[in-house]
C-alpha cells in the first residue's frame, strides 16, 4: 500500500498550492478580503470621534486649538496617518469633491483640445455657484477649463467638462466607481462640482485619498499649484477680438505656506469650510484635510498648524492608521504612435517630473521592477520547486522505512541520497524544475519584445 505523505510534506505541498493561487488569482483574493474585511478602512482608530495620536519620546504636542469636526494628517509617501480625529465622519465636501472629479475625468482629454461650449452645458447650475466665467457659443481649450476648475472652483467649467465626458449622470457614476477603486467608502456622489445636494457626503479620510491619487497625475499637480492665470473672456464688441482676464487661486495657503503644492479648498453654507492640502519639506510630503471648523477662515490656520506639527512629529509618533492603495488595474501602455521623440511617451515625460512618491505604479512596460508575467512565472517556479522538495522528502521517508536496497550507481547529476534520489530530486523533479525555469525565461523574453 502506498504511504501518504508525512504532515510536513503535506504542509509544504499546501504552501506550494497557496503560492500558485497567489500567482494566478492574487488580485481577486485581495479584493475579496477587502470586501469582507470588517471595521473602518485604514484602521479602527480612524473612526474614533476623539483625537488619535501615538507619540513617542520627544514628540511635539498637537496644536491646542483644533475645532474641525473631522481632520487627518498623513505621510503621502508611506500612507501612514500620523494623527486624526473622526476621519471617517461623513460630511458635505463642498468643492473639495472636485479633486475626485479631476482624478476621474482629467486623464481623458488632451489639454490642447478645443471645445465649443453650448448653452445646454451651462444650464442647471446651482444657485450661488462659484463660476469662472465660461461663455456659451465660444471655444475653450481643455487646459483653460481645468484652470477654471482648480483656481476659481468654477462649477461652470465642471459642467462643460462633464458634458464632454458624456453628461452629468455618466460623470457622477464614473466618479462613484472611481471612489470605489480608491476604497473611499464614505463618499456618495450626487453632483460632480461638490455643490450641496441631498445625500452627497465624503470624509477627511476619503478626500485625502482623492488628493493622493490626483497628485500622481502631472497635469493635476500642475493645475492645483497654479496661483494665477489668464482666462479667455468674451468677444470685444468693437474689435471682435477675444478678450481675457486674470483669475487667481482661491487657496489662501498657496504661495504663503512654505512648500505647499495644492490641493483644493471648498465652502458652502451647509458644508462649512473644507480644505485638503499637500506640502513638501526636507524631502517629506504631507497631506492634511480639515472639515467644518468653527469658523470659515480657521480651516487654513488649522491645516497649516497640522502640517507644522506633522513635519516636526515625523519619526516621533507611531501611525494611528493607514491610507489604503488604489485597487484599479494599472493603465495600459500608450500606443507606439503616441511616443515622443527619443522613445518616451508624453505621459512618461510628464510623470518623470513628479517626485518619486507621486509617480504612478510601475507597469509591465516600464524598466524598473518585475512585469506581472515575470512575477507570476517566478512564483510558479517557486511553487513547483516547493512541490518537488516536498515530494522528495516523502519518498525519502518511505524509503527509510523499507529494507535498504542494493547499492546503486550514482546519477550523473550528483551524489545519491536515500532511495536513489539526488539533492534536487529524481528525473521527474528535474523536469519540473526545467519547466519552471523555461516559464521564467519565456516571460522575460516576451517582456523584451516591442509592443
Amino acid at each position: 500500500m502506498q504511504q501518504k505523505p508525512p504532515s510536513a510534506a503535506r504542509a509544504a505541498a499546501g504552501a506550494a498550492a497557496s503560492a500558485l493561487v497567489l500567482a494566478v488569482g492574487a488580485p481577486m483574493a485581495l479584493a475579496a478580503l477587502e470586501q469582507d474585511a470588517a471595521g473602518p478602512v485604514g484602521g479602527e482608530r480612524l473612526a474614533s470621534p476623539n483625537v488619535q495620536v501615538a507619540p513617542l519620546a520627544g514628540a511635539p504636542a498637537l496644536p491646542s486649538e483644533l475645532s474641525g469636526r473631522s481632520w487627518l494628517v498623513a505621510d503621502a509617501t508611506t500612507g501612514e496617518v500620523l494623527a486624526a480625529r473622526n476621519a471617517h465622519l461623513q460630511l458635505p465636501p463642498a468643492s473639495t469633491l472636485k479633486m475626485l472629479f479631476a482624478d476621474t475625468v482629467l486623464p481623458k482629454f488632451d489639454r490642447s483640445l478645443e471645445h465649443q461650449v453650448t448653452p445646454a452645458e451651462l444650464a442647471n447650475l446651482g444657485a450661488g455657484s462659484s463660476l469662472v466665467g465660461v461663455k456659451e457659443n465660444l471655444p475653450y481649450r481643455v487646459e483653460d477649463l481645468w484652470r477654471g476648475v482648480f483656481l476659481s472652483s468654477g462649477n461652470d467649467a465642471v459642467h462643460v467638462l462633464a458634458h464632454m465626458n458624456g453628461g452629468i449622470a455618466q460623470t457622477v457614476a464614473e466618479m462613484q466607481a472611481r471612489a470605489r477603486t480608491l476604497q473611499a467608502k464614505d463618499t456618495k456622489v450626487v453632483s460632480p462640482d461638490g455643490y450641496d445636494m441631498d445625500g452627497q457626503v465624503s470624509s477627511a479620510y476619503d478626500l485625502t485619498l482623492f488628493a493622493r491619487a490626483g497628485l500622481r497625475n502631472a497635469d493635476f499637480r500642475s493645475y492645483c499649484a497654479t496661483r494665477t492665470a489668464r482666462f479667455p473672456g468674451g468677444l470685444d464688441k468693437l474689435s471682435g477680438q477675444r478678450t481675457s482676464f486674470d483669475i487667481a487661486n482661491t487657496d489662501r495657503l498657496l504661495g504663503k505656506y512654505p512648500g505647499l503644492i495644492g490641493v483644493k479648498n471648498g465652502y458652502t453654507t451647509n458644508a462649512g469650510a473644507t480644505f485638503t492640502g499637500a506640502a513638501e519639506r526636507g524631502g517629506r510630503t504631507l497631506l492634511v484635510t480639515v472639515m467644518h471648523p468653527e469658523a470659515q477662515g480657521k480651516v487654513y490656520d488649522e491645516a497649516a498648524s497640522l502640517l507644522d506639527w506633522g513635519f516636526a512629529a515625523a519619526g516621533k509618533v507611531q501611525p494611528v492608521g493607514q491610507l489604503v492603495e488604489d485597487t484599479a488595474a494599472p493603465a495600459s501602455s500608450p500606443a507606439p504612435e503616441a511616443a515622443a521623440p527619443g522613445g518616451s511617451t508624453p505621459e512618461a515625460a510628464a510623470a518623470s517630473q513628479l517626485p518619486p512618491w507621486a509617480r504612478p505604479p510601475v507597469t509591465s512596460s516600464d524598466t524598473p521592477g518585475l512585469a506581472p508575467a515575470v512575477w507570476t512565472a517566478a512564483v510558479l517556479a517557486t511553487a513547483l520547486a516547493a512541490w518537488a522538495t516536498a515530494h522528495t522528502a516523502a519518498r525519502r521517508r518511505t524509503a527509510a522505512a523499507a529494507p535498504a536496497p542494493a547499492p546503486a550507481r550514482a546519477h550523473r547529476g550528483g551524489a545519491t541520497g536515500i532511495g536513489g534520489a539526488t539533492g534536487v530530486g529524481d528525473r521527474s523533479h528535474r523536469r519540473l524544475t526545467r519547466r519552471a525555469r523555461a516559464l521564467v525565461h519565456s516571460a522575460r523574453t516576451s517582456r523584451r519584445v516591442p509592443r
